[in-house]
């Protein structure tokens, strides 16, 4: 299986993709999520600079975060910084919206902003709208100003059917978040070519774009005898972990099913991090003492929060064996490349990663 790292977007970020390039990764994306981390934009232009070889990612952009010819203009240009090495991956804006106190967008929005990037992104013309006014927009210079002659490759962001339908009606790949689970893979899967049926966007048939699934997670290798539920990994995997727990308590009072299939456990856990950060389930402000620090290193202090249930359910812990085999698992699920962050130090696990897999 093929490997990536995704990392939050920050000054100095384009080392890190340096470094991944040299250890042989095939990926390298960063987070887009405003006011939590740095400009996707503007650490992938570093990026696209310092590298010659590795693919560039954003995950995921939105059209709840900026408009269809915002976005392809800053796609278009990464694509002429990178030639065909441009990933982006696009999703309702989960997080990303929530942290600024609002609500996903829709699928059918979703898959008119994806459209609209294909088409643009490709040199073409494509309907856009601001209220009651539509009119044709395409780029107006390209050549040494933006690239729409490379191919960029799109990936939807999705945990259920509708978004993967999304998927299979616009021909692009999949992309998701601590999604281990190799039989909910394949009915994502199943819903993607559902979608696409017999129509040339086939994404079973070769159209020549690309049209990979990915999975985000982390990853940690045991030493002999370490403990599994030890401090070493609840650190590596705690980003992950707080990140559900955050979402879960942030959508308990609007979205109460996704909070209902926790267990005990882990609804408790959802409790306690309420009054760690000094807020309810029902604040008006309550994203902004949940998402500070949001897929970062975990503190000490939060570690009794990374529940051992979640840690298996989101990251890959184990052994060498241990994890080579859900590897392979996930891989007969249809996962193509599998997409680590690395939060402790990011250079040594880096070089962890492809040690494991080579």
């Amino acid at each position: 299986m093929r490997a990536g790292i995704v990392v939050t977007a920050r000054p100095g970020v384009e080392d890190l993709a340096v470094r991944a390039e040299e250890l042989g990764f095939d990926s390298f994306w960063v987070y887009d999520t405003p006011m939590v981390h740095g400009d996707p934009f503007v650490a992938l232009s570093l990026c696209a600079k310092a590298t010659r070889r590795i693919r560039l990612g954003i995950g995921v952009t939105s059209p709840a975060l900026r408009s269809p010819p915002a976005a392809a203009c800053g796609l278009a240009s990464l694509n002429a910084l990178a030639p065909g090495r441009i990933i982006c991956g696009v999703g309702t804006g989960n997080t990303a919206r929530r942290t600024l106190s609002m609500r996903p967008t829709t699928a059918a929005t979703l898959e008119t902003f994806t459209a609209a990037l294909q088409d643009l992104c490709a040199g073409r013309s494509t309907e856009y709208s601001e209220g009651d006014r539509i009119g044709d927009i395409r780029f107006l210079h390209t050549g040494t100003q933006v690239n729409t002659a490379d191919p960029i490759e799109f990936v939807v962001a999705t945990l259920g059917p509708k978004a993967a339908a999304v998927a299979g009606r616009r021909g692009t790949g999949l992309i998701s978040f601590g999604l281990l689970d190799p039989t909910a893979w394949h009915a994502l899967h199943d819903a993607r070519r559902h979608a696409a049926g017999g129509t040339p966007r086939d994404p079973d048939s070769h159209t020549g774009s690309r049209v990979d699934s990915y999975v985000v997670t982390s990853l940690h290798i045991l030493d002999e005898d370490e403990d599994p539920q030890g401090d070493a990994a609840r650190d590596a995997t705690g980003h992950l972990v707080l990140s559900l727990l955050a979402f879960a308590a942030d959508t308990a009072a609007d979205t109460p099913a996704f909070a209902d299939q926790l267990g005990p456990e882990e609804r408790e856990a959802v409790r306690r991090l309420l009054d760690r950060r000094g807020t309810t389930a029902t604040a008006p402000d309550r994203h902004t003492k949940l998402y500070p620090n949001y897929l970062g290193r975990i503190a000490r202090q939060d570690r009794d929060l990374v529940l051992p249930s979640l840690m298996n359910t989101l990251a890959l812990v184990g052994t060498r064996d241990d994890i080579l085999a859900r590897i392979t698992t996930l891989e007969q699920a249809g996962i193509d490349e599998l997409l680590i962050q690395p939060v402790i130090d990011p250079p040594t696990e880096m070089a962890q990663l492809a040690k494991l897999l080579t």
